[in-house]
């Protein structure tokens, strides 16, 4: 006889008809007002980020905008600092940090950052609380959907797109004012004369945010974002994702609240549907963790507030671990977790590091393209090209030099002065003193350094060529 694997028969759920379901009649997904713990959290942090995107943009700093991505001058300020492109490498730095941190996160605690900080979740919580104010809560928009058209759905309708749109606007505005001066672009559309390429990202991004916050919600998350592809290799045992307990729930159904559950063979599940009605993907929490779930823990709030009612204890929805509902412990500290956050902590003191140190002018050196010639006093030289950036926000002068040019003199402007972020090219000329060099092609290398504070200086290499000797 062959080996047979044991199955064990358990009582399931069985959902009777006309249950109310997470997508209305005509497919659109329509949450529940709710409140609770995790929403004042959610929003809370939300506020801030939107002060914080909306509010930085107006800022001002030495007399420009504290913040700006020039790209016409090809630099980027951050309050007292100025970026030039020889610095995109941190921005690289900071990206990679950004994606440690991340993967650490999504180890600890899930998609937290889908349900509390993603752009796409808070513009959407933004929107849906509009759709709250102009056509009512779930049962109001539902019915609203079902009615044909009247003069007051047409008017709530309207009143909805308008705030949509002036969100959506707003928004593009201030995407494109960290990119273009805020307030001359402010002042171009508002007398509609903004033009060009700024007009054009600015309805660009507008009609993005309608869209994507406005029509497409969900749909984002759970087709078009990658997170929510990859976030299950991410995953262990151990990390803290919004569960079900089963174990405790089932089986569901309803009762009164001064029945004991027990009593009648129930579980702590009265089978509300509330957290599926405040799902704003749409889905049934109870039915296992979904690649949907973006961990903004409505449910967890919904659920809570019936478990108060029925007077039964919280936690029935949680964030929870998978050892824990098989009631093991949750391990806090593990490989994984320790893995990202030690690589994220060195990254950061790394960037920590070079940003105190990033040198405060920089040089560049191309050679002419002309191999070699020799000068009015017979002596060998090759032709440089010099660019010169002071990244401080003084004026700076400078001194350029050989390092280690024994048997070479530089030719040229050796004493400069740069305005603040000034940018100048310096022809310069090597000639060999020795008349028989040691090689055919000899490594040169230039330094700038700021005359009155020696620390800040610059050093660029490059080749010096000249003909062999028989």
């Amino acid at each position: 006889m062959s080996d047979r694997i044991p199955v064990q028969l358990i009582q399931t759920f069985d959902p009777t008809p006309g249950k109310i379901k997470a997508r209305s009649t005509d497919n659109l997904i329509h949450t529940r007002s709710f409140t609770g713990l995790f929403r004042t959290l959610r929003m809370s942090g939300a506020g801030f980020l939107f002060l914080l995107f909306f509010g930085t943009v107006w800022l001002n700093w030495g007399g420009r905008q504290a913040v700006l991505w020039d790209l016409s001058e090809s630099k980027f300020h951050i309050f007292g600092a100025t970026f030039w492109p020889q610095d995109f490498i941190l921005l690289s730095a900071l990206l990679i940090i950004a994606a440690f941190g991340l993967f650490a996160i999504t180890v600890f605690a899930g998609r937290v950052w889908c349900g509390y900080t993603c752009p796409q979740s808070s513009w959407t919580w933004i929107f849906m609380w509009c759709e709250k104010i102009t056509e009512g809560d779930r049962n109001q928009r539902i019915k609203l959907q079902a009615a044909p058209w009247s003069l007051n759905k047409l008017l709530r309708r309207s009143a909805k797109h308008t705030l949509w749109l002036g969100i959506s606007l707003l928004t593009g505005l201030t995407f494109v004012g960290y990119f273009t001066p805020i307030r001359p672009l402010a002042e171009a559309l508002l007398t509609l004369q903004i033009a060009g390429i700024s007009l054009f990202w600015v309805l660009f991004f507008t009609g993005a945010t309608y869209l994507n916050a406005g029509w497409l919600r969900e749909a984002v998350c759970m087709h078009m974002c990658p997170y929510a592809r990859f976030q299950s290799v991410m995953f262990d045992k151990d990390t803290l994702t919004i569960s079900y307990d089963a174990a405790r729930g089932e089986i569901r159904g309803p009762r009164k609240r001064e029945v004991n559950p027990a009593n009648i063979g129930l579980g702590d599940c009265i089978d509300c549907q509330m957290c599926v009605q405040v799902c704003p993907t749409g889905i049934d929490i109870r039915d296992g963790l979904q690649m949907e779930c973006i961990g903004c823990a409505a449910c967890i709030d919904a659920c809570d507030s019936i478990m108060d009612k029925m007077g039964y204890a919280r936690g029935l929805i949680k964030y929870t671990s998978e050892h824990q509902l098989q009631g093991g412990k949750t391990h806090l500290l593990r490989p994984r977790l320790i893995g990202y956050t030690a690589v994220l902590l060195v990254m950061i003191a790394a960037l920590t590091i070079a940003l105190v140190q990033r040198p405060m002018v920089s040089l560049d050196v191309s050679k002419d393209r002309g191999l070699f010639r020799e000068n009015s006093q017979g002596l060998i030289e090759n032709i440089y090209s010099l660019k010169i950036i002071n990244k401080t926000q003084q004026r700076q002068d400078y001194h350029l030099s050989l390092v280690d040019g024994d048997g070479f003199v530089l030719q040229g402007k050796m004493q400069l002065s740069l305005a603040p972020g000034e940018i100048v090219d310096v022809p310069v000329s090597v000639a060999m003193l020795s008349e028989r060099p040691r090689s055919g092609s000899q490594e040169m290398t230039f330094k700038v350094v700021d005359s009155d504070e020696p620390e800040i200086y610059s050093v660029a290499k490059s080749r010096f060529v000249a003909p062999m000797n028989r």
